[in-house]
């Protein structure tokens, strides 16, 4: 194959980083549902309760649409954050493909689980931003399934692969904080 890129003046193909895509399932923690559709659901479930049946709960003085962007933009920042700790680890953030190694940089020192928790916390700058109470109800169900459904599987799927290098992360850094 080299010979052909020679004869033909091409240089050969540069080698990159081998990026996983359809990832054997084996080698995934195989979640109970994608974190993104469950959060989006939790958003919009959240916010169509609001618009049926408003229930306030922050009194009218509070700038409630300007905290609550800033406690989402605070959510969006962190799991920026995560994605690009992942990422510059060299491992794989959807959770369907499978982890290259354990990330313990960035926010990854104080939380297992940084991009849940900016989940979590859109959904309280949500309700702040609406001046609703349903966002905070949508995150008990939104917390249960993620915590059931993906982290435990996680974790159980981590532990497996890297045996005492995670069982060591684990016990140094909290699950949420």
């Amino acid at each position: 194959m080299a010979a052909a890129h020679a004869l033909d003046g091409c240089s050969p193909p540069q080698h990159r980083p081998r990026v996983f895509r359809n990832a054997d399932k084996a080698d995934a923690p195989n979640v109970a549902v994608h974190p993104p559709i469950a959060w989006a659901l939790a958003l919009l479930a959240g916010w169509v309760l609001h618009r049926l049946i408003p229930l306030p709960f922050i009194p009218t003085a509070v700038p409630t649409a300007w905290l609550g962007a800033m406690v989402f933009a605070l959510a969006v920042a962190l799991a920026v954050w995560a994605f690009a700790s992942i990422t510059r680890a060299g491992s794989n953030v959807p959770t369907n493909l499978p982890s290259t190694t354990i990330v313990d940089t960035g926010p990854y020192r104080f939380t297992r689980n940084p991009i849940y928790l900016g989940m979590a916390l859109g959904l309280i700058g949500e309700a702040i931003g609406l001046d609703t109470v349903w966002p905070l109800l949508t995150l008990v169900p939104f917390a249960v399934v993620i915590s059931y459904g993906v982290i435990a599987r996680e974790e159980a799927y981590l532990e497996g692969k890297f045996g005492d290098v995670y069982r060591r992360y684990r016990t140094r850094v909290r699950r949420w904080l």
